[in-house]
């Protein structure tokens, strides 16, 4: 049995992975700004008012986590807005890095204090911000949010893997949740099942790599 961290658990993917890790018998804690009637069904530890963008914050949830042992750590939680040539949105844009970048950098770098050599930390990120990938443009503020939590993932790797800590970027696919109007093809549980598959299966050896949840690594 593992203690499993996730962050942004109240829906979608955050709320599958919480269901399934606790299904399997693990020890699931969710990290959220506010809780849903479906996750407090689970019967899991949650801790509300947690905004990854707020340092503050993130401090008192690492404060009150104690002196427990995480195992794996979700960096799940994530905005998304949509820019482009005709609605560049500055306010919007600075919001998606601070939520989609700062706060994944802030909670694995708090919350790495808890972890020991062979724990793992998965950022929740997006093909979009891959530049070989880029064929469609469009999506300013989310592309440039995870392009640079890329970079921030890979950087975390380089510095915890002497504590033998592996970080890994994932790829949800596109995923049917509220953020995109249910619009993906690909169900929320598929969605979690392959990302706890990654997290499972890649090790220290492949820490600071990009991987699509369905199992091969994506390019940078």
């Amino acid at each position: 049995m593992s203690t499993i961290v996730i962050t942004g658990a109240n829906r979608g993917i955050g709320l599958e992975l919480a269901k399934q890790y606790k299904s399997r018998g693990d020890t699931v804690i969710a990290a959220v700004r506010k809780s849903s009637e479906e996750l407090n069904n689970l019967g899991i530890d949650i801790h509300e008012n947690v905004d990854v963008s707020d340092q503050a914050s993130v401090l008192a949830f690492k404060r009150a986590l104690g002196d427990i042992t995480i195992d794996t750590l979700i960096n799940n939680a994530g905005i998304l807005t949509s820019e482009d040539m005709l609605d560049m949105d500055y306010d919007r844009i600075r919001r998606q890095f601070e939520v989609n970048t700062l706060g994944p950098l802030c909670v694995t770098h708090l919350l790495s204090q808890l972890m020991v050599r062979g724990s793992k930390v998965g950022i929740v990120s997006s093909r979009v911000g891959s530049m070989t990938d880029n064929g469609g443009g469009g999506n300013y503020g989310y592309r440039i949010s995870k392009a640079a939590v890329n970079m921030a993932g890979k950087n975390l790797s380089i510095d915890l893997e002497p504590r033998g800590i592996a970080v890994f970027l994932l790829h949800p696919g596109y995923v049917a949740t509220e953020m995109v109007n249910f619009s993906g093809p690909t169900p929320p549980e598929t969605a979690a099942k392959g990302l706890i598959e990654r997290m499972d299966t890649l090790t220290v050896e492949q820490t600071g790599s990009f991987w699509h949840a369905e199992g091969y690594e994506l390019p940078w």
